[in-house]
């Protein structure tokens, strides 16, 4: 156990420490490069106040799955206190107001029952059911979801989104990142001088070579990908390495939400 703390560590809870602006505080996905404008439409951020000062700060990202209800990770709940949250829709600068975001506060979380805190165990993966619905302003999707069980082949390229640090320096974005990363097998990332036993079934292993990966700021953001004619959200950004997030068979793991699909609907 120790050495699985000193060795995981949480991507997207050292976030909540560096200014920002519109009261948001800040803290790119490795190896990426900015989104066009208006393509993640189901990307959140989710910010907390928790000083109860008035000032937000971006603690992660999260997914549209309905219009009263985001996806994000268990991981990034750091307090029950639903009152602290909001989740900001159509963001897309994060250091400026563009016209296009939904400021929409948190009336209730619910976390996976079978979170531990332990990253290795799995199940990080929450809901949040929001104040008020967001509503198609032009700028806000809701995520399509992978059919019930589905996987994705090894080398499958899906895109990896958030506001996360985009270097080992902790070089933030102003503007949402996006990158292609391929998924890993679970019989590639589960070997020994993978993750091993730390990659689940339940689980997607995407990246891996040492240049394009998620970081801190990007947990719980989607990883998109194009199936079934479809961009839909198969993954939940979990973990990844500590230190340098891109490193060489040590990709970034997402929870699956394919795995996750009753306990979705039945909290809906």
């Amino acid at each position: 156990m120790i050495g699985l703390v000193a060795f995981v560590s949480f991507v997207g809870l050292i976030c909540a420490e560096q200014p920002f602006n519109h009261n948001v505080h800040n803290e790119r996905v490795i190896g990426g490069n900015n989104a066009p404008p208006n393509k993640w439409k189901w990307q959140i951020s989710l910010q907390q106040d928790a000083y109860n000062d008035g000032s937000y700060y971006h603690l992660c990202g999260g997914t549209i799955i309905d219009s009263l209800n985001v996806m994000t990770a268990a991981h990034c709940i750091l307090s029950m206190d639903a009152s602290t949250y909001r989740v900001v829709a159509g963001e897309y600068n994060l250091y400026q107001y563009d016209g296009s975001e939904q400021f929409i506060g948190v009336d209730r979380i619910t976390v996976h029952p079978g979170w531990t805190g332990d990253l290795g165990n799995g199940n990080d993966i929450a809901i949040l059911r929001l104040s008020q619905p967001v509503y198609d302003n032009g700028y806000v999707a809701i995520a399509e979801l992978p059919y019930p069980g589905e996987t994705m082949p090894d080398g499958f390229t899906c895109y990896i989104t958030g506001w996360g640090l985009m270097d080992y320096y902790g070089t933030v974005p102003d503007i949402l990142q996006e990158a292609a990363i391929p998924v890993v097998a679970h019989s590639v990332c589960s070997q020994p001088n993978w993750w091993g036993s730390l990659a689940k079934q339940n689980m997607v292993c995407a990246g891996g070579d040492g240049v394009i990966s998620g970081c801190q700021g990007d947990s719980g953001g989607p990883l998109n990908c194009h199936t079934n004619g479809a961009w839909r959200v198969h993954g939940v950004v979990s973990y990844g390495p500590q230190g340098m997030c891109n490193q060489v068979t040590k990709p970034t793991v997402f929870t699956r939400v394919s795995s996750f699909e009753d306990w979705i609907f039945s909290v809906l």
